[in-house]
């Protein structure tokens, strides 16, 4: 029995992080000259397109300026650069079979204890979430950087400010792109 606590914890541990991790990605013009943009506005016609709630929209535009702000850029009525967003949902359903582990076996208390058997079933819903943050070239109207972060949704109000400027953190650490960020 001592021997299984470590591994419960380990697995408990590895599940939780799963879930807390963004998976994130990024792409860029080549051509671009990134040392150009120095001034930001939010483009408001592709906002209004994502499918979220307004209340998440404005988390997201929150979090977003948040973080260019911290990277030196300055909100501009006449921005070198246009911030705009989308936004993607699943549902995940994972099911886990749970044959032979548990506690309790055969008899009204087993030899195990009241625990109950070992056989079942377990099944979890999740919703994950894909945002994209498109870094679009103001004069040309031309999309010069898009970062894409992907991870799960948090449901509790109170983490959902929390787990948006995370995502956004995470894929906003691709900006400027590395061979940029090296020069």
């Amino acid at each position: 029995m001592k021997n299984l606590k470590p591994l419960v914890l380990i697995a408990v541990i590895a599940f939780f992080s799963a879930c807390s991790s963004v998976r994130v990605a990024s792409d860029y013009d080549q051509s671009a000259d990134f040392t150009n943009y120095k001034t930001f506005a939010f483009f408001k016609p592709g906002i209004d397109e994502a499918e979220i709630s307004d209340l998440d929209k404005k988390r997201i535009l929150r979090a977003i300026e948040t973080e260019m702000l911290a990277k030196g850029f300055v909100k501009s009525e006449d921005p070198s650069m246009l911030v705009s967003i989308f936004t993607t949902a699943q549902q995940r359903v994972d099911v886990y079979n749970n044959y032979g582990w548990g506690w309790g076996a055969w008899g009204p208390w087993g030899p195990w204890g009241p625990w109950g058997g070992g056989f079942g079933n377990t099944v979890s819903r999740t919703t994950e979430g894909t945002l994209y943050i498109d870094l679009i070239d103001a004069s040309k109207k031309e999309l010069v950087w898009q970062g894409q972060g992907t991870g799960y949704l948090a449901r509790d109000v109170d983490r959902k400010q929390e787990r948006i400027s995370e995502i956004v953190g995470e894929i906003m650490q691709e900006y400027p792109p590395k061979q940029m960020a090296s020069n």
